[in-house]
């Protein structure tokens, strides 16, 4: 069995109340609150979800602008 720490088991724990939680309050909502709610959550995840993809790809990507390097200019001899 492996060992986690305190602080790991906790922070798993808060996340899994945190969002199985909200669903199973929501029940008792008001339809049209509840559809809100869910519409927005949706929203939210669907964007959060694009752009961290964009921001992987885009890391990935080599850029031209920067050479990254040190670049020399003349002819290296001085009269």
């Amino acid at each position: 069995m492996a060992t986690r720490s305190v602080r790991t088991r906790l922070l798993r724990t808060a996340m899994a109340l945190a969002l199985g939680g909200s669903a199973f309050q929501l029940s008792g909502c008001d339809p049209a609150v509840r559809s809100t709610l869910l519409d927005g959550l949706e929203t939210t995840t669907s964007s959060l979800s694009s752009a961290l993809i964009s921001a992987f790809f885009l890391s990935l990507q080599d850029d031209s602008s920067t050479t990254g390097g040190l670049t020399t200019t003349g002819g290296g001899t001085t009269p």
